[in-house]
């Protein structure tokens, strides 16, 4: 199970990357692999404002439709547009084609739940 040292994560199995108030989100390999193959991303939530927790987009997978949690407050800025005719990156590239929103980090936003790559592997096994 691949799980980048150099990211955060969330029991809800998404990641983050932060570089300054910017964070890149997408879903870990040890998610897509539960999904299975993935045949369509829902994000409609570019330019709003949402609170850490809230319901971002959805991916749907042959099995299953699975809700997308953002893991810290903030706007969402962008939608990784090349998912739209390729939504099997998710399941090819996770952590780097395969992202999924850019995330303008609200002021002050808490990320004391973010868990590290050792933290994240104890919650998946």
């Amino acid at each position: 199970m691949n799980t980048p040292a150099e990211l955060k994560y969330t029991k809800d199995h998404e990641w983050i990357r932060i570089e300054g108030n910017i964070a890149t989100i997408g879903i870990t390999d040890f998610a897509q692999g539960e999904l299975g193959d993935i045949v369509y991303v829902d994000v409609d939530t570019v330019d709003e404002d949402l609170d850490g927790q809230a319901v971002f987009g959805s991916v749907e997978a042959v099995k299953t439709v699975s809700d997308l949690f953002l893991p810290i407050a903030g706007k969402v800025i962008e939608f990784n547009s090349e998912l739209e005719d390729q939504p099997e990156l998710l399941n090819s590239d996770p952590y780097g084609n395969g992202w999924i929103i850019k995330l303008e980090i609200a002021e002050g936003a808490d990320q004391s739940e973010l868990l590290t790559a050792e933290e994240y592997q104890a919650v998946i096994g």
